[in-house]
């Protein structure tokens, strides 16, 4: 019962229509829930010019096999792949598979470059500022608006809308894998990161927009991080005052002010999930890298319940060097704090995050 929208698709899918003119298409076979007959079908029929494929190491073996078939209904169709997957693997893909262009990061401008004749590895050419809050809203439509969902944090109301108001996070949480492979350039960790924010005119025609034409009743920001900075969040609590929806958010436990918080309840907002990774204080400096104190954060959970907010909390088993004792650290965390939800993941080594990177020279 948990489908994100795929940002980056949604915002390349209309840029790249504004920015040249062509008929460009979104599909999104997950959310249409068609197999795979049905989308070869669709492929074999429309016989496209160009095909841009999003794709990450979870599902890349079966991602070939899919350029494969593609291929063969439809051999005269570029086909581009972008995501995670080509932070490492662009070489080997462009060598090894009938594949056009490997873009490597956000993919509005490059696709673009793709449209208009460029092939091969299209490095990061990610949008500015300026460019991002002058750029269509991503795509919805009737078949597709109302088919995302995320039920955490507690709240979320049918249906509900997923957008981010930033992009990017200054934090190197060792999986983590957007700021490391699409909104930043930072595969090992050694890289600077920045966080790109939307401003409060783009976001309130943004949302307007989206909740005038779709009835949407909740809205869930996420975001890398959210609350990355008090400006930030309190225009973003300024926008969803006007809009009077409710709203939840992707954060983390120590970037803001406690006001700031009760200025989000007041908004509207009626959670958070919060990432914690590990309850071991040791685990979360020197492998996740968080830097996030976990006593601080603690406290923080505990106002939020008071100030009658919902709490998710992320939390990762396995991470490299971890031991059995922290792991338990980590179960004792979760139970003495009042969590609506949480979430206990294992840790997956993604091409392009600094924990694959440790893979790749036997530091694991």
């Amino acid at each position: 019962d948990y489908l994100p929208y795929p940002m980056f698709m949604g915002y390349a899918t209309t840029y790249a229509k504004a920015a040249t003119g062509a008929d460009v298409r979104f599909r999104d076979s997950i959310a249409l829930r068609e197999s795979y007959e049905k989308y070869y079908e669709h492929v074999k029929f429309e016989q496209y010019d160009y095909l841009f494929i999003e794709s990450a190491t979870p599902s890349w073996k079966n991602d070939v096999a899919v350029i494969r078939a593609i291929h063969a209904l439809s051999p005269g169709t570029k086909i581009v792949v972008t995501g995670p997957i080509t932070a490492t693997k662009s070489d080997e893909i462009l060598r090894d598979l009938p594949v056009h262009a490997c873009i490597r990061g956000e993919y509005e401008k490059p696709s673009v470059r793709v449209l208009e004749g460029e092939s091969g590895v299209i490095d990061h050419d990610h949008l500015t500022v300026a460019e991002m809050n002058a750029a269509p809203f991503p795509y919805y439509d009737d078949t597709y608006a109302k088919r995302y969902w995320d039920g955490a944090p507690k709240g979320q109301a049918r249906p509900h809308a997923q957008v981010w108001s930033s992009r990017g996070c200054v934090y190197k949480c060792i999986f983590c894998v957007w700021p490391a492979t699409m909104t930043g350039n930072d595969p090992d960790g050694s890289n600077p990161r920045s966080v790109r924010h939307y401003t409060a005119d783009y976001m309130e025609a943004f949302l307007s927009d989206l909740v005038g034409r779709y009835g949407f009743r909740s809205i869930y920001f996420d975001d890398d991080t959210f609350n990355l900075g008090n400006k930030h969040v309190l225009d973003m609590c300024g926008v969803m005052s006007r809009l009077g929806v409710p709203w939840s958010a992707m954060c983390r436990a120590d970037t803001i002010k406690f006001e700031t918080w009760r200025v989000m309840k007041d908004s509207g907002c009626f959670g958070v999930k919060l990432g914690f990774e590990s309850g071991n204080q040791w685990v979360v400096d020197n492998i996740v890298k968080k830097h996030l104190d976990l006593e601080k954060a603690k406290e923080v959970v505990w106002e939020l319940k008071r100030l009658g907010m919902t709490v998710h909390g992320t939390f990762t088993f396995g991470l490299p060097g971890e031991t059995h004792e922290q792991m338990l650290d980590t179960k004792r965390f979760i139970e003495s704090l009042p969590f609506d939800t949480f979430q206990a993941s294992g840790t997956a080594l993604i091409e392009g995050t600094p924990l694959h990177a440790l893979a790749q020279r036997g530091s694991l």
